[in-house]
């Protein structure tokens, strides 16, 4: 029997020649992550709990403030200098005010084959570029970071076989959360889903970062692509070089399989407070929206602000309503700058923002009040998400985000 991509991973990092779902081993990580959401946390557990702190290798850590950017509050401020002191003292690579970590890992760090731990559950997102990703709790990144080894119980693998192309106006996102609302969110629960086919060949490094991103709302482990010649000139277009790649086998074993056909997919919207309560977006045209934000580690990238930014030129937002604009990441912002679609943004009436997670996290920037709509490209709709418990957060792709923000309600792209 042969093994999936996944697999062979956790296999490389296991020091072993075969891995099975089920089998738990002991591996050695490549990467490890740590976002300001929890941070302080291990720092606390690092000098409090442990009798010899140290930390195997520095060199694999990397600590990035991105969910509260700047410091919204003194507490929040006192837990990232906390975060701040700590990278300094131990020579942590250390990114602040840089963007959203996800973006900031794929841009500069993230290899193909490699096993990588962050302390945020969208790290699946590096499955775009043929890594296992996967977000693991302070407690665990604790271990990983003394160690350098934590423990990994072998998922099983769904894979998801894509076909055809996507439609003129049709989106990886709207893809992604029909893919959810078709399986639930619990459809994947603590397994791989692996997107392969020619469909999945198509897609570019931002479309599969969308997709892998979102996998975690099914409740998967992570999702990966195989790493071929699209994720081999991203690399090198960021002067880093594969030295592990790993494909599936013919004869690997995968628990279900699905097939989407992409050029039968609509724009969708994913209605509050479920993300796979989804439906195309002409079920919900007509709901009026306060807020609308445009950003995320999910849809934030250079072509989400493009779309936007053709869809709002020489329009206006809405009076009522309020356009959040946010990149991803300073690189992002740049090249947006660069191509005039800041200018677009900000002559139509948007409010740009500084790269962070903003108002998919929901706690400091454009946070919604009682009763209050937004129509989002973030990550998650659960209630309170974004804000007042009252209020409803609808998931959208940029397309359809920046048209309701134009048209004061939820519609699409015409």
């Amino acid at each position: 029997m042969g093994m999936t991509v996944a697999e062979k991973i956790i296999a490389d990092a296991a020091g072993v020649s075969f891995v099975k779902p089920g089998d738990i081993h002991t591996v050695k990580l490549d990467r490890m992550m740590s976002n300001d959401g929890t941070t302080h946390l291990t720092i606390d557990m690092y000098y409090n709990k442990l009798k010899n702190p140290r930390i195997a290798d520095v060199k694999k850590l990397v600590f990035i403030v991105d969910h509260n950017v700047p410091a919204d509050s003194p507490k929040t401020a006192a837990s990232q200098k906390k975060m701040r002191d700590f990278a300094k003292q131990h020579q942590i690579d250390f990114w602040e005010g840089k963007g959203v970590c996800h973006q900031i890992m794929m841009e500069n760090y993230v290899n193909p084959g490699e096993l990588i731990f962050g302390a945020d559950s969208h790290t699946c997102s590096y499955g775009a570029l043929g890594a296992f990703g996967t977000g693991v709790g302070c407690t665990d990144f604790l271990y990983g970071m003394v160690t350098g080894t934590s423990w990994v119980l072998v998922p099983e693998t769904i894979k998801f076989n894509l076909t055809g192309s996507l439609p003129e106006g049709v989106y990886a996102r709207d893809l992604m959360l029909s893919i959810i609302g078709e399986v639930g969110a619990n459809g994947c629960n603590y397994q791989v889903m692996e997107f392969t086919g020619e469909g999945a060949k198509s897609l570019n490094i931002n479309e599969r970062m969308v997709l892998c991103n979102l996998a975690v709302e099914a409740g998967a482990k992570t999702a990966i692509f195989e790493p071929d010649e699209v994720a081999l000139a991203y690399l090198k277009e960021r002067g880093r070089e594969a030295k592990k790649l790993f494909f599936s086998d013919k004869d690997a074993n995968y628990v279900k399989e699905y097939t989407f056909d992409l050029s039968k997919i609509k724009p969708v919207v994913a209605r509050p407070d479920f993300v796979d309560d989804v439906v195309v977006v002409e079920a919900a045209k007509g709901v009026k929206i306060d807020e609308a934000f445009l950003g995320s580690c999910n849809n934030g990238r250079i072509d989400d602000l493009r779309v936007g930014a053709q869809i709002i030129k020489g329009k206006k937002v809405a009076d009522h309503v309020r356009f959040l604009v946010v990149p991803a990441s300073n690189e992002v912002y740049q090249q947006a700058m660069d191509e005039g679609l800041i200018q677009t943004f900000m002559e139509a009436g948007a409010i740009v923002m500084n790269s962070n997670c903003s108002v998919c996290w929901g706690s400091c920037q454009g946070v919604i009040g009682e009763n209050e709509v937004l129509i989002s490209t973030g990550t998650r709709n659960f209630k309170g998400r974004a804000g007042h418990p009252s209020s409803k957060v609808y998931l959208g792709s940029a397309a359809t985000v920046t048209a309701s923000a134009i048209a004061g309600y939820i519609t699409e792209n015409t």
